[in-house]
Order: structure tokens, then C-alpha cells, then sequence
């Protein structure tokens, strides 16, 4: 019998074409046919919320996963029926807040008038989001904020960027471990599978830590070629090269965007997959 795939993917100009280039017609429901073997488990990788990754499989009819890495990292779900958050990862990641949580990581900044709490459900223990003038002077704010964290003990990333869209900073305080790589590579080790069986898809600077890891990837066409450039060249110089798979388009009379890329890269490293779809 053949063994499990594990299949993680980005959401937002992965699995979704949210972006610039277009879909192949077909590539949404290949995408769900392959979903359903019983021999691949499917998790969603995202920074999106609960609510927000709710809304994009509504939107854009997904498969419903088996796992979903939310949060920018910092929550995994286990959907069967519900959703249940694994409170084995908030144990995992725990240790790099000495104790604290989001309450009180928060007090360490009430002085700081830039910053602004986002909405409860963009919290959680382990999250803590704020809005910020999209012009603020970053290089002084951060080294601040995280010398304060590191006098508490506090072993924390800080995530900065833009939305173009609303013209608002976003920045986003996790444990350091709360990652992509770190997150899939544990639930990986909870359900027993090995590395080999594993496939990432991506399309983004963020998903670089695990499109240069060495884990067997898929990067999509549609992805920006400076995120290309730097991961082959990483994995060039990691002798790994192979690791990366870059859809070329024509599998399935598809262009390698979206999911038609992730269907094309999964294919590639596990050609018994073609033979699950119903085109």
C-alpha cells in the first residue's frame, strides 16, 4: 500500500488566484479531486485567521483540509467536523515567552502611542497584532520593542509589512518558533510521516524558510522572480537544488499558476497522483 502524502500549502496566490496572472479553468476542482484520496492529507499553511480561512474556502469552494497552520504560525487546527486547535504546538512554542502570554506582552508597549491593538480575532495566547501608521519609522520602533522584549526573557519575531490595499502597517509579535517550517515539520513528527512523503507549496518572500529548507517544494509560476532567485540560489549553495520544483505549465493542458502548479509539483515528486485526479 502507498504510503500517505502530506501536502502543505500557502493560501493567497497559491492555492488561491488572488493574484496579477490567471487560472487554468480546471485547476480548482483537480485540485479538490486530489484532496479527497484517502492517501493525502491536505493542510492549509496561512497567516489568515480561523474566520478568514473559513471565508476563503467558502469564496473560493476549497477542499476542506485536514490540518490548517494559522495565525502567521502560532495556532494549528485539527478539522474533523470541527475545528479543534493542538494545544501540543502552543506547549512546543510556549518556552520562548518565559511564561507570558499576550496580556502581558502587551503591557510591555502601552507607552508606545504608534500602536494600535487589532481586532480580538486577530489575537490569540500566542499573537499579538497591532496597526501602525504605515510610515512609521521602523528602524527605530523595532529595535526598541524588541530590546524590551529581550529584557524580559522574551524570544519573539517581529513581522512588519504594509497593506497596500488599506495603506496601514501591520506587525505581528509571535514566539520565535512560531514558524511555517517549524509548524508543519511538528505536525509532520505527531502523524508519523516521513520527510520524503512531505510536499510544501508556496509562492512568496514569507515562504522562503521552507522553500530553501531542503523540504521536497513546489514554488508556483505565478510567484515573483526575485522569491525564485533566492531560493534556487540558497538551495545551490545547499548542493539541494533538487529539493525545488518549478511548474513549467502543460501538465493537464494547465499554466503552472496557482493550483495548477501545486497539482503540476505534487505530480512531480509523487507521479502515482496523477492517476487519483478526474479531470
Amino acid at each position: 500500500m502507498t504510503e500517505t502524502i502530506l501536502l502543505c500549502t500557502d493560501l493567497d496566490r497559491t492555492i488561491l488566484p488572488n493574484g496579477h496572472l490567471p487560472e487554468s479553468d480546471q485547476a480548482r476542482a483537480l485540485f479538490t479531486s486530489l484532496a479527497s484520496h484517502p492517501q493525502l492529507l491536505l493542510t492549509y499553511v496561512s497567516g489568515r485567521d480561523k474566520s478568514l480561512l473559513l471565508e476563503a474556502i467558502q469564496e473560493y469552494q476549497l477542499p476542506i483540509p485536514d490540518f490548517a497552520i494559522g495565525d502567521v504560525g502560532s495556532t494549528i487546527y485539527e478539522i474533523n467536523h470541527q475545528w479543534q486547535k493542538l494545544d501540543s504546538w502552543h506547549t512546543e512554542i510556549a518556552p520562548d515567552w518565559a511564561g507570558m502570554g499576550h496580556d502581558q506582552i502587551t503591557q510591555l508597549f502601552l507607552d508606545i502611542k504608534e500602536l494600535k491593538l487589532q481586532e480580538d480575532t486577530k489575537q490569540n495566547r500566542y499573537k499579538l497584532s497591532y496597526y501602525l501608521p504605515a510610515d512609521v519609522d521602523t528602524t527605530k520602533l523595532l529595535p526598541e520593542m524588541e530590546n524590551r522584549l529581550h529584557a524580559h526573557g522574551v524570544q519573539a519575531n517581529l513581522i512588519w509589512s504594509i497593506d497596500d490595499i488599506k495603506t496601514i502597517g501591520l506587525l505581528d509579535i509571535l514566539p520565535r518558533s512560531a514558524n511555517k517550517l517549524h509548524a508543519i515539520q511538528f505536525l509532520r513528527r505527531k502523524l508519523g510521516i516521513t520527510q520524503d512523503r512531505m510536499v510544501f507549496a508556496g509562492d512568496s518572500g514569507n515562504d522562503l524558510p521552507v522553500l530553501s529548507s531542503g523540504l521536497k517544494s513546489i514554488l508556483v509560476a505565478n510567484a515573483r522572480e526575485d522569491v525564485r532567485l533566492t531560493a534556487q540560489q540558497s538551495l545551490a549553495a545547499q548542493n539541494l537544488s533538487n529539493c525545488l520544483y518549478l511548474p513549467k505549465g502543460g501538465y493537464l493542458g494547465m499554466n503552472g499558476n496557482y493550483a495548477a502548479g501545486v497539482l503540476e509539483g505534487v505530480a512531480h515528486f509523487f507521479p502515482e497522483t496523477t492517476r487519483w485526479l478526474n479531470p
